[in-house]
């Protein structure tokens, strides 16, 4: 069936509806309705029945031949640093440099650390426990301290490699994920400082510094207990924690091995045998299994902890990615649906006569799918085949910035669709009101404030 530009666009409307219907009112998974939609696309453009089937394996295949070890990897990892007692670490040392009265910014630029190698959900319920923690000893409120955190973790989930999704989409957009790693860094951190700890003091005021009552941890107490840390002068629970600098290390080393390739790459000539090394231990699979090796000497083995332990937490780190894994290859099938169905370069020959800055743009899709569906992940794997064809509408358009710009749009406006709504305001044992006013609100800031670093970066470079 030959649709026209006009035709094939209402077609992709129309199956980011379907998705939005499947996910937010039949309440189904996003692997379902993103696999429901692609089929419904192939369908309708007129692709070949006995295609289709092959056309979806290889969007999933293509996708995750790339991602799957990468996700795994980057699961054990996070667990490691659980297990470990190395995120408590952080948390205490943050403290005894900046000092309980700067916690907010402390539990800011904790998210931006432990967030690495963690999902924002897994990464939330591990260190959620710290924020009442936290909260008690500078004696605020829960949620001045909880929603730098919360923020924090959105804006890495989104923005960084080696997360799922940003690499995914880095993948689908080609770009560098060594630039992606470096700009985003900058990116990030006005974002986190400013949707977090500056959000909570402008827009609460005094409402985010009342007093925590003496012996009360907030919220619902799903959070548990944590066993308190001392921050001046330290226990001997402290001691036994895994060091600063260690920790630090090994969360920060396949962030270090991808730059540290696209540095050689843009460095040393081709041939040299430096620049060969770098090319292998820089590439993101190799990274991330040399980090998790590492991961078992400096947070395991060298701690005392037995290679059969280990290999138990390396099997508990894979179950909670399963969910990612699904919705990330379906959205590969989605993406190559909307390719060879003619969707995609209609959406090229649709933006080529758009004055709108094509960052911008990409941006705002990124933010409506995400309000939309409720995923941040969906929302960038979907977004991605979406914004593609901007690439080839100008050339001279950094496809790592418009990697970027994705994923500042998905951080935005999480509200009632997104499960880490709940489980925040759950946590936090706060209202529905209060949820949309600390979370919503300052992940949208966070976004904002995201899209114009990158714009400011597009100035300047």
């Amino acid at each position: 069936m030959d649709l026209s530009t006009g035709g094939l666009l209402v077609v992709l409307f129309a199956a980011i509806a379907l998705i939005v219907f499947l996910i937010v009112v039949l309440k189904m998974h996003g692997a379902l309705a993103l696999t429901i939609a692609a089929i419904s696309v192939a369908l309708v453009t007129g692709v070949e029945l006995g295609n289709i089937g092959d056309l979806l394996e290889a969007g999933v295949g293509s996708t995750l031949g790339f991602l799957v070890l990468i996700i795994g990897f980057g699961a054990v990892l996070g667990k490691l640093l659980d297990v470990s007692g190395g995120a408590e670490r952080l948390a205490i040392s943050l403290l005894n440099v900046f000092g309980v009265h700067r916690a907010p910014i402390v539990m800011a630029l904790l998210g931006l650390i432990a967030g690495i190698p963690v999902f924002v959900e897994v990464g939330f319920v591990l260190l959620v426990p710290l924020v009442f923690v936290v909260a008690k000893k500078a004696r605020v409120s829960t949620l001045y301290v909880g929603v730098p955190l919360i923020v924090s973790l959105m804006a890495v989930h989104c923005l960084l490699p080696p997360h799922p999704a940003a690499t995914a989409v880095s993948q689908t957009l080609g770009a560098d994920v060594g630039q992606v790693i470096l700009v985003g860094l900058l990116v990030a951190l006005p974002t986190v400082l400013i949707g977090g700890p500056l959000y909570m003091r402008v827009v609460l005021k005094q409402e985010a510094l009342e007093l925590v009552p003496a012996g009360v941890h907030g919220g619902s107490g799903l959070g548990g207990e944590l066993n308190e840390p001392t921050i001046n002068g330290e226990s001997d629970e402290v001691q036994d924690l895994p060091g600063f600098g260690i920790t630090v290390f090994t969360i920060l080393l396949p962030l270090l091995l991808m730059v540290a390739r696209t540095v050689a790459e843009s460095t040393l000539e081709e041939g040299n045998a430096l620049l060969n090394i770098m090319l292998l231990i820089g590439h993101p699979i190799i990274a991330l299994l040399i980090s998790v090796l590492f991961a078992y000497w400096s947070l395991g083995v060298r701690r005392g902890i037995r290679l059969d332990k280990l290999s138990d937490i390396t099997d508990s780190s894979f179950a909670p990615i399963a969910s990612v894994l699904l919705i990330i290859g379906a959205g590969g099938a989605f993406n190559a649906v909307l390719t060879e169905s003619g969707v995609a370069p209609a959406i090229a020959d649709a933006l080529s006569g758009w004055s709108v800055n094509p960052l911008i743009l990409a941006w705002i899709i990124a933010m409506v799918l995400h309000f939309a569906v409720g995923s941040a992940t969906v929302a960038m794997i979907s977004a991605a085949g979406i914004v593609a064809p901007m690439l080839i509408v100008d050339p001279s358009l950094s496809p790592v910035l418009l990697v970027l710009a994705v994923g500042a749009g998905a951080m935005g406006l999480t509200h009632v669709t997104d499960s880490l709504f709940w489980l925040y305001k759950e946590y936090m044992g706060i209202s529905v009101g209060q949820a949309y006013k600390t979370l919503t609100g300052g992940t949208t800031v966070a976004s904002v404030t995201a899209m114009a670093s990158i714009l400011l970066v597009d100035l300047i470079i």
